[in-house]
C-alpha cells in the first residue's frame, strides 16, 4: 500500500515546483514509510511513497515502460499480475521488475485505455503518457483506495488524501454547505463531492482522463443484479467456496509478514478459517474489544482463533482512548460520523506490531445480506406497503406517525412511529430514512436557518436515488444491496478501513470485495443470500461447514464502541468543550439551544444521542484542524 500525488499543466513550459510535489507525498508519509520517488517533466510532476510488499528489490516508483515514456505511480495491489505479465511478455513486453506495478503500464499500452477492465485487486493510480500528454486516473471497482483531485483550466493536481491536495495554498479551504448538509444526513460525505468546494474524488469503478487541459470521467464497471446464477444451495456453495479460496490466496501473496483481523463474525472467521488452510504456519490474527461485555466479541473471536489455531492477539479499548480523537480526525480528512474508526485504528496498530499486510471480512454484509435488522425490517416494511392501499399509508399513517410518540427502549421492529413513517413512503424513501443519521425534520431543527437557506435547494436523498434508479428493475433485496453497495460501504466502510490501517502503515485487504466474487453474489436469487430469518445464508452456511465452532447464526453484533455510556462517563468533559466552546458556537452551522436539548435528553438517560453527539464533536474537530489552523 502507498500514497501517490502529483500534478499536470496545461502549458508544458509551466514549471513544477519540486517543493511543492515533495510536500504533498510527505504529508501522507504514513502510507508509504518505506521510500520516496519522483518523476518530473515537461509540465509534470509525479510523486510516490512507499510501502514495501510486494518486489522489495526493484518495487520502487514510479515505474517506466520500455522507452520511458509511459510512468506510473500506484497505490494497491494488482492480485492477477502474474498471469497479465506472462500475457504481456508473450505479445513482446519486456519486463524490468517483479512488481505488480509494472502490469499497469505495458497493459496501458497493450489494450489502451480499456486496460483498467484487466487489473483484478485493490488499486488508485496515476499514468502519465508523455506521448499524448496525457494523464489517467483510476480507482478500483469498490472504491477501496482513494484518489481526490482539483482541476482548473490551468492545472490538475491529485493526491491519495485531501491533505495532499491542500500543501498547493493556492486551493483555498472553501467549506462546501452541500457536503456539510450531506454529512448531517450520512455522518459522512458522498463521492464525488468533498467538504471542500474545490476538491474532488475519483468515484469507484471508474477514470479520469486528462488531455491538454480537458477532463472527462468514464466509468468501466458496475455490478449487475441478474439471478441467472446457481438456484439450488448446494451448487451456489460449491461455485462460492472455489472463488473465496482463490480470491483469499492472491490475497496471501506478499514478502512481509501477513496476517489477519478477526472480530469473531461470520465474514473475518470464514478469510481466516480459509488462509489456515491454506497456510503451512499459524496465521496471525488481531482482536480489539471493550471492558463492556455487550459490545465486546472477544470470546466469539477466542473461539474461531482456537479452532483454526491462530497466533492470536487481543487489545481492550478503553474510553480514554479519545484522546488520540484528533490525531485520527486529521488522518480521515474530512468530517467522518463513525465511532467505530477509534476501534479500527487501534486493531490497525496492534495488527501493525506483528505483520504489514493484514486480511478483513469487509464486504460481506453488503453483498450477501448481512444486516439482519436493516433488511429483514424493509422486507417487511415492504410487504404491508404491497397489503395497505397507498391513500391509507400517505393519508393515515404518515400523520398519525408525526404526532406517536418516539422511543429508543423497545426494539426496531416495534417501533410504530418509524414503521408508521416509514409506510407514508415509497419504499426508497422510507429506506434513505433508516440510513439517516440526522433525518430532515431533525436536520430542520438542528441547523441555523442562515445554513438552511443556503441548502434550501437541494435533497440529500439523490445521493440514494440515482443508485436505486439504476436497478429499478431488480427485486427489493437486491435494490438495497446495490445501494448499500455505493453508498455505505463506499463512503463509510472502505474509507474508515482505508484511513485507519494506513494510519499505521498496514495494508488491509478484503477478498470478499474481490469483484468476481461480488458479481457471483449478484447473481444468486435473493432467498440465497436472506433466506426465511437468516441473513447472510449462503456465506454462513459455507462458514458452519468448515467451521461449527464459530456459531454462525448468533445474532450479528457488530464493530461498535460503548460510545453512550462513555459520554456520561470519561468522554463527558470533552464532549461538553467540543459541543459549547465558543468556537463551536461561532460555525453557525447548527442552533446551540438545539444542541443542549440533544446533550441534556442523553444526560438524562431519556435517548439515546450518541451518534449524533459524536457527529457534532467530529465536525467541531475536523475544523479546528482542517479550517482554523491550516
Amino acid at each position: 500500500m502507498c500514497g501517490i500525488a502529483g500534478l499536470v499543466c496545461t502549458d508544458p513550459r509551466h514549471p513544477v515546483d519540486p517543493g511543492l510535489l515533495s510536500r504533498m507525498t510527505g504529508v501522507i508519509r504514513h502510507r508509504g514509510p518505506d521510500a520516496d520517488g519522483f518523476h518530473r517533466g515537461p509540465g509534470v510532476g509525479l510523486g510516490h511513497r512507499r510501502l514495501s510488499i510486494i518486489d522489495l528489490s526493484t518495487g520502487d516508483q514510479p515505474i517506466y515502460n520500455e522507452t520511458r515514456t509511459v510512468a506510473v505511480v500506484f497505490n494497491g495491489e494488482i492480485y492477477n499480475f502474474a498471469e497479465l505479465a506472462q500475457e504481456l511478455e508473450a505479445a513482446g513486453h519486456t519486463f524490468a521488475t517483479r512488481s505488480d506495478t509494472e502490469t499497469i503500464v505495458h497493459a496501458y499500452e497493450q489494450f489502451g485505455l480499456d486496460f483498467v477492465t484487466r487489473l483484478r485487486g485493490m488499486f488508485a493510480f496515476a499514468l502519465w503518457d508523455d506521448r499524448h500528454r496525457r494523464l489517467v486516473l483510476a480507482r478500483d471497482r469498490a472504491g477501496k483506495k482513494p484518489l481526490y483531485y482539483h482541476a482548473d483550466s490551468e492545472r490538475l493536481l491529485f493526491a491519495s488524501e485531501i491533505k495532499g491536495l491542500l500543501q498547493d495554498s493556492s486551493i483555498k479551504r472553501r467549506v462546501s454547505v452541500e457536503a456539510l448538509d450531506d454529512y448531517f444526513t450520512f455522518g459522512c460525505i458522498p463521492s464525488p463531492n468533498t467538504v471542500f468546494q474545490d476538491i474532488r474524488q475519483v468515484p469507484a469503478a471508474h477514470i479520469l482522463v486528462w488531455e491538454r487541459g480537458a477532463v472527462r470521467l468514464q466509468e468501466y464497471w458496475d455490478v449487475t443484479f441478474d439471478p441467472t446464477g446457481p438456484h439450488r444451495p448446494g451448487e451456489a456453495l460449491e461455485e462460492f467456496t472455489e472463488l473465496f479460496d482463490g480470491a483469499v490466496r492472491m490475497r496471501m501473496v506478499a514478502d512481509v509478514p501477513l496476517g489477519a483481523f478477526l472480530s469473531g463474525g461470520v465474514d473475518s472467521s470464514a478469510v481466516v478459517a480459509s488462509m489456515a488452510r491454506q497456510s503451512a504456519r499459524p496465521v496471525v490474527t488481531t482482536s480489539v474489544g471493550f471492558a463492556e461485555s455487550t459490545h465486546s466479541e472477544l470470546e466469539h473471536a477466542r473461539t474461531v482463533a482456537r479452532a483454526v489455531g491462530s497466533d492470536h492477539h487481543e487489545l481492550i479499548v478503553k474510553p480514554d482512548a479519545v484522546a488520540d480523537l484528533p490525531r485520527l480526525v486529521w488522518h480521515l480528512d474530512q468530517p467522518f460520523a463513525d465511532s467505530s474508526a477509534l476501534p479500527t485504528y487501534y486493531v490497525s496498530r496492534a495488527a501493525r506490531e506483528r505483520v504489514t499486510v493484514a486480511l478483513s471480512g469487509d464486504g460481506g454484509d453488503e453483498i450477501f445480506a448481512g444486516y439482519q435488522r436493516r433488511y429483514g425490517i424493509h422486507r417487511l416494511e415492504n410487504r404491508l406497503r404491497t397489503m395497505i392501499p397507498g391513500p391509507i399509508r400517505r393519508g393515515v399513517l404518515a400523520p398519525l406517525a408525526r404526532i406517536y410518540p418516539r422511543s429508543d427502549r423497545i426494539p426496531r421492529p416495534l417501533r410504530l412511529k418509524l414503521v408508521m413513517s416509514n409506510l407514508g413512503q415509497s419504499f426508497e424513501r422510507a429506506y434513505f430514512r433508516d440510513m439517516s443519521l440526522f433525518l430532515d425534520e431533525e436536520r430542520q431543527a438542528l441547523c441555523s436557518s442562515e445554513f438552511l437557506d443556503q441548502v434550501r435547494r437541494r435533497d440529500p436523498f439523490e445521493a440514494f436515488s440515482r443508485h436505486f434508479d439504476r436497478v429499478r428493475d431488480a427485486d427489493p433485496l437486491s435494490r438495497v444491496l446495490y445501494v448499500d453497495f455505493k453508498t455505505w460501504l463506499a463512503n463509510d466502510i472502505l474509507v474508515k478501513v482505508d484511513r485507519m490501517s494506513m494510519a499505521c502503515s498496514l495494508e488491509v485487504r478484503a477478498p470478499l470485495l474481490d469483484h468476481k466474487i461480488v458479481e457471483f453474489a449478484a447473481r444468486l436469487p435473493a432467498s440465497l443470500k436472506y433466506r426465511g430469518a437468516v441473513s447472510k445464508y449462503l456465506l454462513k452456511e459455507h462458514l458452519g461447514a468448515r467451521l461449527p465452532q464459530a456459531g454462525v447464526h448468533r445474532q450479528k453484533q457488530g464493530f461498535e464502541l460503548p460510545l453512550a455510556e462513555w459520554l456520561r462517563g470519561n468522554l463527558r468533559e470533552v464532549a461538553d468543550d467540543l459541543l459549547f466552546s465558543r468556537q463551536a458556537s461561532a460555525r453557525g452551522y447548527v442552533r446551540p439551544e438545539e444542541v443542549r436539548r440533544i446533550w441534556g435528553a442523553h444526560q438524562r438517560r431519556s435517548r439515546n444521542h450518541s451518534a449524533k453527539i459524536w457527529a457534532l464533536m467530529v465536525l467541531e474537530l475536523w475544523h479546528r484542524a482542517y479550517v482554523d489552523t491550516p
